[in-house]
């Protein structure tokens, strides 16, 4: 087709993606109108603007008035890429990294920064220097010294000691050490405790805090201490609250002197993240902060009160108006509750109470805080902009009359596109949109288009719904954590409830009664006829009982790599007489979200599965458990996976919590625990393929084919954070991607029990065990499983940790056998005979229809 000349065909051509993307219809003709003379007017009406100290930046209005849908805007892409080819891009393509980071505003320069701060730090008084001038202003009759700052000094140990600080200062109410060398806890402890008035000391960054135990010993030893490394200890009181208010800082820390209710000018009391566990105390009272207006009690745990005592506290604060608590939290799980327990309130986290009781929403937070992307000094700009790209990127996936393309595509808008920022009532909408100027894929380009929602007027800011179309069903809360800090108390009780209740279950396993099923092939009578449409099937079932047929309704047994519905029935002509190589319901084992929700439901929490979310209903319990794991300083690098696709298309290995959440635009996902530390074999990962045979469901009869093979990774295994996207290093499938490098299995079994020093025959039972739990699990969550004309094969994916713990990756229907029909191979187990390729299905036909078990183990 030739250029597109006219609106009709335009709108002929593109009728699918104009309607997909919502464009008002009475904007079609702009929009082709600019399409076609590349038109990028948004500059005229539209102003990028720096924010937040520079780390953030925001779009106005600068045009006066823009009406609803009474304009569009084409918005360039500035980069488009496949996520695995990402960090090579900026690697590689000139001048990209720079653009993107100062699209992303992390181009700061650190070195240049440090070298500054370096430069200021060297005209710095030392800390022998600053006792020394603040003894001086003792003896010149100053008053006393109060607050001493001793932050980032090079104080170790010994400087400590030797500053005899307590006889100096014996009148020091508030110490930071901030940013300093020390590390012993006991001469930390010794120096502090002399300080007898001490109200305020801060550790914070000192070697010393590594030591889990060295704030209660600090604590323990200074009864007066009201503040600890920022936190509140349970000695807290009216300095404490003070300080938070405004009124004890560096230039006042003592108001002994004022009048005897000090907190009664208090109106905004800010006491967020302070690790307050008991709000009953003698200072926080309406008495003593008669004022007080607003509280933001985000961040506490508050577990040493009940739920009417802290309702029954803040209701005596007469002018109270103004509240911010987390939502749920230890005011409860719902905002509109805590309006009606606290009927003074004007404002509940930012929202006005009366629109709160409105709407009966239980979760309201307007206040949540944008993540900024962190990074540090001399860090690369490539790795820069691969962290914070998350915060950013926009995908697709291309599509044509054949076929769904298995990739998706990422991209960054231009400057002005990524300048929109969140809104849950956004004024503009954009939407990705390939046009296509000859009527075809080839001629594609990329835009996408912008357009107001809701009238504009000049100075407001321009914002778009990150997440549009996508409500609590879908789990909108959580996934808003791709881009803001959303409440982590919430999300880690969700993940405690989630784990105590697997922790909880004990179902008994279905108990393994004698065979039921009995061979198909009746002594001298005629062959078994088989159907198949695996050419490996044609060619190596050599055995007399059975014969090929090419017609599906003719045929005893239906061996197919499909899977057979009732339309495929009616279609081909197969009935219910006949032997099908699959189990109805067996999704719940071959597709990877139902068999972590299977083995879960059957055996709770086990160790050879690793931890398993299904994204799309488990966002909150993945992200309670990302929060713990970074609380307890625990690696967090974890694997996606589509619930249904092969060969590793679309997995991704990631430890980056807004990246995990972004992941799931691309499809269906589950996030697993990733196996950090494997066993390796000289220095490469490697994973297991094993044959399971299931002949009955009830009762469980299995079997586990004597030959499994080893799939190995082609590169030496590393952690290094730009090797997860190196498909040879972290996978070891390479029967589509890479070198298939094929290792006897005996061979294999031989060299690694060497290298390890380990006997092979341990780990084989330890494996055994595993899947005979794992098909255990469905028989006893799935029974309507069986059928009595079923006979199935499966492919189990095995790996081991470093402990030679076996974990199961996934399990397969109908799984790829090439390896095995083509390589002789002697048994590790079993009879240690030697296996030819060439007989692979007579023994695997032999034991699912003929009831014999040559070659296989009963489970």
């Amino acid at each position: 087709m030739n250029k597109l000349q006219s609106l009709d065909d335009f709108v002929k051509v593109h009728g699918v993606l104009l309607a997909a993307a919502g464009i008002p219809q009475s904007l079609y003709k702009l929009l082709f109108q600019k399409l076609s003379s590349d038109t990028f007017d948004g500059g005229h009406y539209l102003q990028i603007e720096p924010i937040e100290d520079g780390r953030q930046r925001r779009l106005l209005s600068t045009s006066g008035f823009i009406a609803k849908h009474s304009n569009l805007f084409l918005v360039d892409h500035a980069w488009t890429f496949r996520l695995s080819d990402a960090y090579k891009q900026l690697c590689e393509v000139p001048g990209l990294a720079e653009r993107m980071a100062a699209l992303m505003c992390v181009d700061v320069d650190l070195d240049s920064a440090t070298e500054q701060e370096g430069e200021e730090d060297s005209s710095k008084l030392s800390a022998v220097e600053i006792v020394e001038r603040e003894m001086c202003k003792v003896k010149e009759g100053q008053d006393y010294t109060r607050w001493l700052e001793l932050e980032e000094l090079d104080v170790d140990d010994h400087m400590l000691v030797s500053l005899d600080l307590p006889s100096k200062f014996p009148n020091l109410l508030a110490l930071s050490l901030c940013g300093n060398n020390l590390s012993d806890v006991e001469v930390v402890s010794k120096e502090v405790t002399r300080l007898n008035n001490l109200k305020a000391l801060w550790l914070n960054n000192n070697p010393v805090l590594e030591n889990s135990n060295s704030e209660a010993a600090i604590i323990q030893g200074c009864p007066s201490l009201e503040i600890c490394n920022s936190k509140f200890t349970s000695n807290y009181g009216e300095w404490a609250l003070g300080f938070c208010g405004g009124i004890y800082d560096k230039d006042n820390a003592d108001c002994a002197h004022q009048r005897d209710h000090p907190l009664e000018t208090v109106t905004s009391l800010d006491l967020s993240n302070r690790s307050i566990r008991n709000l009953m105390n003698k200072a926080f009272n309406p008495e003593e902060i008669t004022s007080l207006s607003y509280l933001n009690l985000r961040g506490n745990p508050l577990d040493q009160n009940c739920l009417s005592d802290l309702f029954q506290l803040l209701k005596r604060f007469s002018c109270l108006h103004s509240l911010e608590v987390d939502i749920p939290g230890p005011l409860g799980e719902s905002a509109a509750e805590i309006v009606e327990a606290l009927p003074n309130l004007s404002l509940l986290n930012g929202v006005n109470t009366s629109k709160i009781m409105e709407s009966g929403k239980s979760v309201v937070d307007s206040m949540l805080q944008p993540r900024f992307p962190k990074w540090t000094a001399g860090e690369p700009l490539t790795d820069r902009v691969i962290n914070a790209m998350w915060l950013y990127l926009m995908t697709y996936r291309l599509a044509d009359e054949e076929k769904i393309d298995e990739t998706s595509v990422w991209y960054v808008m231009d400057e002005l596109g990524s300048a929109l920022r969140h809104s849950d009532k956004p004024n503009f909408r954009v939407s990705p949109f390939l046009y296509m100027p000859e009527g075809n894929l080839a001629s594609a380009m990329s835009y996408s288009i912008l357009w107001p929602i809701d009238d504009v007027r000049e100075g407001d800011e321009c914002t778009r719904d990150y997440l549009f179309g996508i409500g609590e069903e879908k789990q909108r809360s959580a996934r808003l954590t791709a881009w803001f800090h959303t409440p982590k108390n919430y999300f880690i009780k969700e993940y405690e409830k989630y784990k105590n209740k697997l922790q909880s279950i004990k179902i008994a396993s279905p108990v393994q009664g004698s065979s039921i099923t009995s061979s198909l092939f009746c002594g001298e009578g005629r062959a078994l006829r088989v159907y198949a449409d695996i050419p490996q099937v044609e060619e190596y079932l050599t055995r007399p009982e059975f014969v090929i047929t090419t017609e599906p309704k003719d045929a005893d047994i239906i061996w197919t790599s499909m899977q057979i519905d009732k339309e495929t029935k009616k279609a081909t002509g197969i009935n219910d007489e006949q032997y099908i190589n699959q189990f109805p319901f067996e999704a719940c084992v071959v597709m990877k979200h139902h068999l972590a929700e299977t083995i879960q439901k059957a055996h709770g929490l086990v160790e050879w599965l690793q931890p398993t979310y299904n994204l799309e209903t488990q966002l909150s319990h993945l992200i309670g458990d990302f929060h713990i794991r970074e609380i307890e300083n625990l690696d967090n690098l974890w694997i996606l996976k589509p619930w249904n696709m092969a060969r590793t298309i679309d997995t991704t290995i990631n430890s980056n919590l807004s990246a995990i959440i972004r992941l799931m635009e691309t499809g269906p996902k589950i996030c697993q625990k990733y196996i950090e530390h494997p066993a390796l074999f000289k220095g490469r990962k490697f994973d297991l393929r094993y044959i399971v045979l299931v002949r009955s469901i009830e009762p469980l009869e299995i079997f586990l084919a004597e030959v499994f093979w080893v799939r190995l990774a082609n590169n030496t295994y590393t952690l290094e954070k730009h090797s997860f996207d190196q498909y040879e290093t972290h996978f070891t499938v390479m029967n589509y991607r890479g070198k298939l490098n094929h290792m006897n299995t005996p061979e294999f079994v031989k060299e690694f029990e060497k290298e390890h020093e380990v006997k092979w025959l341990d780990i084989h039972s330890r494996i055994r065990n595993m899947i005979k739990s794992a098909f255990e699990a469905a028989a006893a969550v799935h029974p309507e499983m069986h059928h009595s004309k079923s006979r199935a094969m499966y492919g189990v994916d095995v790996m081991l940790d470093s402990h030679f713990q076996p974990k199961l990756l996934e399990i397969t229907y109908c799984p790829d056998c090439t390896r095995a029909v083509t390589y002789d191979t002697e048994a590790v187990v079993g009879g240690g005979e030697t296996v030819k390729g060439k007989e692979f299905y007579n023994y695997i036909f032999g034991c699912l229809f003929l009831n014999e078990t040559n070659h296989v183990s009963q489970l």
